[in-house]
């Protein structure tokens, strides 16, 4: 598609980042992390990922005049309702425990140590703008469904991938090859469909 493009990835994780970045190379973007151009995060106000995404595409277009690329994601336990949803990457805080995938994973254990139904979902929501006013975002969500581990197995990934069980692969998220978790993960899912939707509406 000729020469690289910018697009100003609306996040500050690292994770996020790399994998996002291996899974929009087909379409000749070259990923920016707002961090790189000294963008603060947006406030995430909303209970909605999709609500949240949108206000960090939007903040991250606004400041760096660049396309942008947002993706709010999170766990959804069936037992508790959705949550922590919107809420995941505080998770711990609520538990005394200070903000980190280590101890996200150790609070959510915790809680459901009495649990039978440990069914849960990732989710991701992705969003992107071509300008801040963009009218007509384009809106990509990947889900997988899978159950809460009672520890966490495996290397890989991060966030809850060490205790996300997948059936169909008799094993965890952190268990995968990345290349092979790129292509099942929610946020593969939705990346895959938010290329789609690039091709099809913005060239």
């Amino acid at each position: 598609m000729g020469t690289t493009k910018p697009l100003v990835l609306a996040s500050n994780n690292k994770g996020k980042l790399a994998e996002l970045e291996t899974l929009m190379a087909p379409l000749g973007f070259e990923l920016i992390s707002q961090t790189s151009l000294g963008i603060e995060e947006a406030p995430e106000p909303f209970h909605t990922f999709v609500e949240n995404a949108l206000a960090k595409a939007r903040h991250a277009s606004l400041h760096s005049h660049l396309p942008a690329l947002a993706d709010d994601a999170g766990l959804c336990v069936d037992a508790f309702d959705g949550a922590p949803g919107v809420q995941t990457a505080f998770y711990a805080t609520q538990f005394g425990y200070p903000k980190g995938d280590d101890n996200n994973v150790r609070a959510l254990l915790e809680q459901m140590q009495n649990q039978r139904n440990r069914k849960a979902a990732l989710v991701s929501t992705l969003v992107a703008l071509r300008h801040p006013d963009d009218p007509e975002p384009l809106i990509a969500v990947g889900r997988v469904s899978g159950e809460i581990t009672h520890a966490p197995i495996g290397e890989h990934g991060f966030g809850f991938d060490p205790v996300m069980w997948l059936p169909q692969f008799g094993k965890t998220f952190a268990q995968l090859d990345p290349v092979i978790k790129n292509q099942h993960s929610h946020r593969g899912l939705a990346a895959k469909m938010m290329c789609q939707m690039m091709k099809d509406r913005w060239f």
